[in-house]
């Protein structure tokens, strides 16, 4: 027993040694996309801010590929020492490894290490569209079941899944018309080729305020403050609907928890800044703070929502 506490305590102090030597050379952060998306200004906004708290620049390096499993299956296998970091999404942690063999186990390969925001999806229609809210939709779906089309941009994309979710909450059959992209399936929507499509509420905002669109609901819990009039899924009646574009940072499995304490507690007093506030609610996003253990038990609340979506769709292994 004597032993065992000689070597608990021996290994304590080693963790806390690590993390005041943290970092001893510049931080990766590794983004699972192409350069100029989302994910990729995020990145190097936190990134910048990061890197002053650190003492050491933190370098965005994209990874893309294979729905982002490229990406994060690097940081998987990179040395858990804190010096290789993750942008994790969504896509990454949760609707991928649900869809495809991706080389990595999200839950287990990674440390949730901190949220850093979520950018929700607004359900819009061609103006010309009759349905005027998430009622209309299920009350015409139910109609004409099979009949009402939405856009995505491909099969289990967020976009795709949103509208999986929506039929399968309100008991009803839509018809999924996907496209290879986001910007060929907003088009045919603003053409009126097809009536709906879930749209980050980033690239929806300019033709919902010019009229081009109609904005029938928020898929987050909370209403959008760039759209406060729209009412969210949620308060149209169907239950707990929730669906974002979530973004966060991870490390690989074994990271020191000191170091992953360290780094949580400087991302979040970035995110909490006024200045950081303001910049990622100007690229329509929510900024987001947590414990590691709090996100931790998200993204395994994400996983299992969206792997039964994708069963419930076809898409996931049998």
């Amino acid at each position: 027993m004597l032993s065992r506490r000689l070597f608990l305590t021996a290994f304590a102090f080693a963790s806390i040694a690590h993390a005041q030597s943290f970092p001893t050379k510049p931080v990766t952060l590794v983004v699972p996309y192409p350069p100029g998306g989302s994910a990729d200004i995020l990145a190097r906004a936190i990134g910048i801010e990061l890197g002053k708290k650190l003492g050491q620049p933190v370098v965005v390096e994209n990874k893309a590929g294979a729905g982002t499993a490229i990406g994060a299956k690097a940081v998987a296998g990179a040395a858990p020492d804190g010096h290789t970091l993750l942008l994790g999404t969504v896509s990454s942690h949760a609707i991928n490894p649900a869809m495809t063999k991706v080389g990595y186990d999200p839950v287990k390969d990674f440390v949730p290490v901190s949220p850093i925001a979520a950018i929700p999806f607004v359900l819009v229609a061609h103006p010309q569209f009759s349905a005027a809210n998430i009622a209309d939709v299920v009350k015409m779906a139910r109609a004409t079941p099979g009949k009402i089309g939405y856009a995505s941009a491909g099969p289990g994309t967020s976009n795709h899944l949103a509208g999986e979710l929506l039929a399968s909450t309100a008991k009803v059959d839509l018809l999924h018309v996907p496209y290879k992209g986001s910007a060929p399936a907003l088009n045919d929507v603003l053409a009126g080729h097809v009536p709906l499509m879930f749209d980050l509420i980033a690239t929806a905002l300019p033709n919902v305020q010019g009229g081009k669109l109609k904005a029938l609901a928020v898929t987050s819990v909370k209403r959008s403050p760039l759209l406060p009039d729209v009412p969210t899924v949620q308060e149209s009646g169907m239950g707990d609907f929730d669906v974002t574009a979530w973004f966060g940072v991870f490390a690989p499995a074994g990271t020191p928890d000191a170091v992953v304490t360290k780094l949580n507690a400087d991302l979040t007093s970035i995110i909490q800044s006024s200045e950081m506030q303001k910049k990622l609610r100007d690229l329509g996003a929510e900024p987001e703070t947590g414990s590691p253990v709090a996100y931790a038990r998200y993204v395994r609340e994400e996983s299992g929502k969206w792997a039964t979506v994708l069963r419930k769709a076809g898409l996931a292994p049998q």
